[in-house]
């Protein structure tokens, strides 16, 4: 009778698994599966295709304009994971390794930036980005998930910092190496991780995000992003839902390619600064 005990847990254990994966990868199936369905653009898509099609994909990259979406979406998010990334780091190595007055005060603040929900700082961004004279176009946009980027950046990025240890740094000063060496060399390997986590939040913020976008940007269809571009293919009376698929789709492909490539640093980065060279 113990025997069986383990051999119950673990088809218990599949099941529960399965049952979960089921739940959570259903939803991107149908997404999948109604994309390619000739008759989901008239609603009358099924659990498989009945008319295998790449007509939504075509009309979505077309007449439906989403190449330019993707172009100002792409453009958007990489420019605000590479400020974003930037202006962290220098800040988390400011914050987590310098005393100067204010510090305090300074980490404060950025504890209670994050607990602000964004939805309250539409205004008070919107009306920043109007003094700069920078809504309806892109720019602003990089400049408003650039900002929302930053609290959560510093803050996860200073744990990283102050993780890695004193002497290391002070082991590369006796060997001769100027702080840039020492940073380039020691501390930014073994931050990495942190980096990545955090431009992997910038770029999911600036790819998917909604409503910054569609208040700053207006009805500038020249300038939409993805996010606000999708809603285009939304009707008064009806919905197209094969390009509403097709065009989903499109938008989930640029974000596994990014995770992909950066999740090697992700695991690069644990060791890299730790050996001497």
């Amino acid at each position: 009778m113990k025997s069986r005990h383990p051999v119950l847990g673990r088809i218990g254990l599949t099941v529960a698994v399965a049952v979960v994966l089921v739940f959570t990868l259903f939803p991107v199936y149908w997404m999948v599966s109604s994309a390619f369905d000739k008759r989901a653009s008239g609603g009358g898509q099924s659990l498989l295709p009945k008319e295998f099609t790449w007509d939504n994909f075509a009309f979505v990259l077309t007449d439906g304009g989403f190449l330019l979406f993707l172009r100002n979406s792409m453009l958007v998010a990489l420019v605000t994971v590479l400020v974003s990334g930037f202006v962290c780091l220098l800040a988390a190595v400011a914050v987590a390794r310098f005393r100067f007055k204010f510090r305090t005060s300074v980490l404060l603040m950025i504890l209670v930036v994050q607990m602000v929900p964004l939805e309250a700082l539409v205004i008070p961004l919107f009306l920043q980005v109007k003094t700069l004279g920078l809504l309806n176009n892109i720019l602003g946009l990089m400049v408003v998930y650039t900002a929302l980027s930053l609290a959560f950046g510093i803050w996860m990025l200073r744990g990283f910092v102050q993780a890695v240890p004193i002497e290391l740094e002070e082991a590369a000063y006796i060997d001769g190496a100027s702080w840039w060496r020492m940073f380039r060399s020691i501390l930014l390997p073994l931050v990495m991780p942190g980096l990545v986590a955090t431009s992997v939040f910038s770029f999911i913020t600036a790819w998917n995000e909604f409503i910054f976008a569609m208040t700053m940007l207006g009805g500038a269809k020249d300038q939409y992003t993805v996010s606000i571009g999708l809603k285009s293919f939304f009707g008064e009376h009806s919905n197209d839902w094969g390009s509403i698929m097709a065009a989903s789709t499109i938008i989930t492909i640029p974000v596994m390619i990014f995770f992909v490539l950066v999740q090697r640093r992700l695991s690069a980065g644990l060791v890299a600064g730790a050996v001497k060279g």
